[in-house]
């Protein structure tokens, strides 16, 4: 077993990660953009787990890291607004904007 599959894990775990931000900025704005990012996340989280498995049951390890740097690409290239209005470093990190009032659903 290969310290690259730690850093697969690692790789996938931050897919995770920005796609759950993405989907916590959505449900505190209501942003088309930022639903976009959510709905794509589950997609490109799906191609990050693929890229585990390859690095983990294959002797193909750089691809499997290559699809996980993909799927970071592909997330990264996603157009979204900025929300952040005075927030801290930590705050960013974690995705905690401002709650938008939002007009109620017919």
């Amino acid at each position: 077993m290969s310290y690259l599959i730690y850093v697969a894990g690692f790789g996938a775990a931050v897919v995770f990660f920005l796609w759950l931000r993405d989907a916590r900025i959505f449900f505190r704005t209501g942003l088309a953009e930022y639903r976009t990012a959510a709905y794509r996340g589950v997609v490109y989280g799906a191609i990050a787990l693929l890229g585990v498995m390859v690095t983990l049951y294959s002797t193909l390890e750089l691809l499997g890291l290559g699809i996980i740097l993909a799927a970071l690409y592909l997330q990264g290239r996603i157009k979204k607004p900025n929300v952040w209005t005075g927030e801290t470093t930590l705050e960013r990190f974690l995705g905690s904007v401002r709650v938008q009032n939002r007009k109620p659903a017919k």
